[in-house]
């Protein structure tokens, strides 16, 4: 039996999988029963998990793959990947990731074990360590940096006094 008389239609086609649409959907009087509600962004290499405008997270946030946090953020940060915090987003934590692309408000320190980019509309305070460093004309950064691998933080520099030295050298040469 046919819905609403289209039998002679269907008659001569395939049936057709239901398509999804890909944006925002408006609903009319008529159409509340095929319509369906907007569909999130696709994950996409800029972020798998994701906190949009409106979320608000207190606690410790753990990611192993990429991230965007667009929300609002207190407590401490931790990915195995890239974060990136988006224009929209308040940050108060502390924030350890492979790389760090800010674009909103952090307040906290950053680590990264790669890299960390502070972009045109950012706003930074705290102190940041990584690698390397890449701060956009416009950024607001107050803090200190450090810029050496994770590898060189960790390594123990001895210095002798200049006549141990000596000693040393001499002992190296003759053995």
């Amino acid at each position: 039996m046919a819905l609403f008389g289209r039998e002679s239609e269907k008659a001569g086609k395939p049936e057709q999988a239901p398509t999804r649409p890909t944006g925002p959907v408006e609903m009319g009087t008529s159409d509340r029963a095929t319509a369906t509600r907007p569909v999130a962004p696709a994950p996409s290499a800029e972020g798998r998990a994701y906190l949009d405008k409106g979320s608000k997270v207190s606690g410790k946030l753990s990611f192993d793959g990429p991230a965007r946090i667009d929300g609002q953020v207190d407590g401490e940060i931790v990915s195995k990947d890239n974060l990136v915090i988006g224009d929209s987003a308040v940050v108060t934590a502390q924030i350890k990731a492979a790389s760090v692309t800010v674009a909103g408000k952090v307040s906290g320190d950053i680590t990264a074990a790669q890299r960390i980019e502070i972009r045109p509309a950012a706003r930074v305070i705290g102190n940041l360590a990584a690698p390397m460093l890449v701060i956009h004309e416009g950024a607001l950064f107050e803090g200190h940096c450090s810029m050496q691998s994770e590898g060189a933080r960790d390594s123990k520099v001895t210095v002798f006094p200049k006549d141990d030295r000596l000693t040393q050298v001499a002992a190296q040469k003759q053995a």
